[in-house]
């Protein structure tokens, strides 16, 4: 998951993970300056949080937060 300090939905996110029991790693655009821009350019996706499927051979691009409470229902 892709995240910046001040996000409600990535708590929000934080929270649906922890409510399903999985485990999620966590990279914050205010630490990792430059990082967005390229995310932006990968995924199209603009705000945060941004999130990937990690668990298969490939990474699959989820969305976000409204996105990921829907592929995880």
């Amino acid at each position: 998951m892709y995240s910046s300090t001040f996000c409600p939905y990535c708590v929000a996110a934080k929270r649906l993970f922890a409510s399903k029991g999985l485990t999620y790693r966590e990279i914050n655009f205010d630490r990792q300056r430059g990082m967005q821009a390229q995310v932006v350019r990968e995924t199209g996706h603009r705000t945060v949080p941004v999130i990937l499927d990690l668990r298969g051979e490939q990474p699959m691009f989820i969305g976000g937060f409204d996105e990921t409470n829907r592929y995880l229902a």
